[in-house]
């Protein structure tokens, strides 16, 4: 019986998928798998090509996909604050403590999992100190050091690297260009108060333009991806996909921000220009701080316009 769902392109005969796959077929997988990386995207379709495998074997009743398969359960955050509660993970347990319907196996995916309040991740420590018979658990983060120590001790880990590069959503190739320009004027030289207030427009013109971006790309992904969700998602499981999926992106907008930073710099520190390397430096330093403070509720538009107008002050030569 061949698998419903491929590994991501990208991924197919690495070292880590041959590992997945040679512990599938011997009936050797651990019962609790984490999997981390970048992409969460890129953790659910490894995490249903997982699931596919386990749960549609010759020995099945019934075939489904993992979406829609009856002894496949996931648990999602939930609501603006996207947290997995207590009271939904007891409901997840007790899914997986009754005997499966139409396959040998059961599985449960469990998506962001370092959403669970603290209630939630004591509960399903229990779980993972005593899994039921013939179930695995897949947990799917991005943030694996958030969850707790003892959590991350009783699983297996996979790290997979996020898939492709982004697209260029409604102009960001032509948004990182307008940034290095910048940047290139502002090592140029800046003049009197009439320079200083263009380089200002410039500044908050690319705020405006990066959340344009930003909410074109996330409302282009959550239409696609709304079209893969179970219908039976409750519209609080959907806010808290809608919202972890402008994260993500989010995250990788501005990881291309740090690559464009980077690649603009690069040249001028083969060069031996020192000035370049101390605003690269502390420029870098700015960037992964405010990013940070994205994970407090700070406003994108706010980090980036700290960022930026950091970057005026640590770039411009006067």
């Amino acid at each position: 019986m061949p698998p419903r769902i491929d590994w991501p392109s990208a991924l197919t005969g690495t070292p880590t998928v041959s590992v997945l796959e040679n512990a599938i077929t011997r009936q050797r997988l651990s019962h609790s798998v984490l999997l981390h990386g970048e992409d969460i995207g890129t953790l659910v379709q490894v995490a249903h090509a997982i699931a596919d495998r386990l749960l549609n074997t010759p020995e099945s009743t019934a075939e489904f996909p993992p979406e829609t398969h009856p002894d496949c359960f996931a648990l999602r955050p939930a609501g603006k604050m996207r947290q997995i509660s207590a009271e939904s993970t007891r409901n997840l347990i007790g899914k997986v403590q009754v005997s499966a319907n139409v396959s040998v196996r059961k599985v449960a995916i469990i998506h962001e999992c370092d959403r669970m309040n603290l209630a939630a991740a004591n509960i399903f420590l229990k779980t993972l100190e005593e899994p039921p018979a013939r179930t695995t658990l897949l947990l799917l983060t991005s943030r694996p050091y958030a969850l707790l120590p003892t959590i991350r001790s009783r699983v297996l880990h996979f790290r997979f690297p996020a898939v492709g590069a982004p697209a260029d959503h409604a102009g960001l190739a032509a948004w990182l260009a307008d940034y290095r320009d910048w940047l290139g004027r502002l090592t140029g030289g800046v003049g009197g108060k009439r320079d200083i207030a263009d380089h200002i427009f410039t500044l908050y013109g690319l705020v405006a333009r990066f959340e344009a971006i930003l909410d074109a790309a996330t409302a282009e992904a959550w239409k696609i991806e709304k079209e893969k969700l179970p219908p039976d998602l409750d519209n609080d499981e959907q806010v808290a996909i809608e919202t972890g999926l402008a994260n993500g992106i989010r995250q990788r907008l501005f990881a291309e921000l740090e690559h464009a930073t980077r690649a603009f710099a690069v040249p001028r520190l083969k060069a031996g220009d020192e000035a370049v390397r101390a605003a690269h430096t502390a420029a870098i330093a700015t960037l992964e701080h405010n990013v940070g403070l994205l994970h407090l509720n700070l406003n994108q538009a706010a980090a980036l316009e700290n960022f930026l107008l950091s970057s005026l002050r640590l770039w411009a030569k006067r």
